[in-house]
């Protein structure tokens, strides 16, 4: 009887603890109950966190689809076409050989960089399976936050340059020479990369739980943040000291600078130099209006107040049309770029 006891006990015990992993007799896999967190830690979660996130987009409204789809591929052309053509142009031509057009293609090649790693998954996801890897997830997000991150930095760099420009022309070349020039440009680049690592990381450290219907067609850190199981309080601190730090202190640095140029500008007697100098300036100002309005309004509002819908079409707009603005505003308004392009298709470059 003893032996038999012992015999009923055990398979008791054995059914009991199956049970509470959900398999059964022979199953060596467990499987993940959603919603749940370990006790003990967050193997539970970091093991849902390597599935494939389902890219809800712009599924509820399913007609918009193909209109979207060839929104995002024109763009898309667009945005390579243009800031390619500024490369090559500020690379060939020697009278574009200047700090200006040197930072002006690294605002392109960023533009051609962040544009690449969001649009070929977009359209997938507009035409095909809405869905991405975790790992395809994680690259997008490190990737396009450390791009976007960089460009906030290098627009405050290209108004450093236009200040010493106008108000020190006499000093400009000695102050803005290439050695300078690339260790700003170099600053701008590891600005952004060391945001994404620190953010990225910081926001992959929520636990998912197995929810993975990511409402929006890109990985973006607001959108991921809304998929944690836990308070996410933290984090969302932490995007709002990152974003103050990348929205607000570049943007207000740009218009003091801005101020100074107006005043400069203004004493210039010379209505043609006057013109130029305006030109000029207002070509980098109205980038820098629109990128910065359009990321501020996705970062900076409280996430209670943030309406998903409206912030699909903000990010569709900042991530496929601003890019594509860059080259159109600098090609239209200014003289140089527009000779320099004008010898490019002549053959004369």
């Amino acid at each position: 009887m003893n032996s038999l006891g012992k015999l009923v006990s055990m398979i008791l015990s054995a059914r009991v603890f199956c049970d509470s992993k959900f398999n059964c007799f022979g199953c060596t896999r467990s499987i993940p109950v959603l919603g749940a967190v370990p006790p003990g830690g967050m193997g539970l979660a970091n093991e849902s966190s390597l599935m494939d996130f389902i890219l809800l987009g712009f599924s509820d409204h399913p007609r918009l689809e193909a209109v979207f789809f060839v929104f995002v591929l024109f763009f898309y052309l667009l945005t390579l076409v243009g800031n390619f053509t500024i490369i090559i142009i500020s690379c060939r031509d020697p009278l574009l050989h200047t700090p200006m057009y040197f930072f002006l293609s690294n605002l392109s090649l960023l533009d051609i960089c962040f544009t690449t790693s969001l649009a070929p998954q977009i359209l997938v996801n507009l035409r095909g399976p809405k869905t991405i890897t975790y790992g395809g997830c994680v690259a997008q997000l490190y990737i396009s936050l450390a791009l976007g991150s960089t460009e906030c930095i290098l627009l405050a760099v290209m108004a450093l340059d236009r200040y010493v420009a106008v108000c020190k022309p006499l000093h400009y070349v000695v102050i803005m020479n290439p050695r300078l020039c690339q260790q700003l440009a170099s600053i701008s680049w590891l600005s952004g990369l060391a945001n994404s690592l620190i953010h990225a990381t910081f926001t992959l450290q929520l636990p998912l739980c197995g929810n993975h219907r990511l409402d929006h067609f890109i990985c973006e850190v607001p959108a991921l943040l809304k998929l944690a199981c836990v308070d996410a309080t933290v984090n969302e601190l932490v995007l709002f000291v990152v974003s103050v730090l990348f929205l607000v202190i570049p943007p207000a640095l740009i218009l003091i600078s801005y101020g100074f140029i107006t005043q400069a500008v203004l004493r210039i007697k010379s209505v043609e130099a006057r013109h130029k100098a305006f030109s000029t300036c207002s070509s980098h100002l109205t980038v820098v209006i629109v990128f910065y309005g359009t990321i501020i309004y996705m970062y900076l509002q409280p996430s209670e107040s943030y309406a998903q819908d409206q912030g699909k079409f903000i990010s569709l707009f900042y991530t496929m049309v601003t890019p594509t603005l860059n080259p159109i505003i600098y090609t239209l308004r200014n003289k140089d770029v527009k000779e320099a392009l004008r010898k490019l298709l002549s053959g004369k470059l």
